[in-house]
């Protein structure tokens, strides 16, 4: 299998650490590399303008993706309107476990 870097690109977050992928060296395609990705980073692949081999070169096609060695670093970029939604904080009351009622107790 081939191991791979990848993060969603996203210069506004603090931390914005790489995870590990593994690929199966006998489906090396773009299309196995994007529905692997976006499985593990929780990415609607629709939402994926563009992925990135760092520093600079747009992975377009099964060749370039076949060319990718052992731990290099790839970035998921995604469209626009889509990057609001991915890091969204949710408010108190989405989140899960949040009792409205226990919220409204006063001692």
């Amino acid at each position: 299998e081939l191991v791979l870097k990848v993060r969603i690109q996203n210069p506004n977050l603090r931390e914005n650490d790489f995870i590990e992928i593994e690929l199966d060296r006998q489906e090396l395609t773009y299309k196995e590399l994007l529905r692997v990705s976006c499985r593990e980073l929780g990415v609607n692949p629709e939402h994926v303008q563009k992925i990135r081999k760092l520093p600079n070169t747009m992975l377009r096609k099964d060749k370039d993706v076949a060319r990718l060695q052992d731990f290099q670093e790839l970035e998921i970029v995604l469209t626009v309107s889509d990057k609001n939604l991915l890091f969204r904080v949710p408010a108190l009351s989405e989140r899960s476990g949040y009792n409205k009622k226990a919220s409204e107790l006063t001692y």
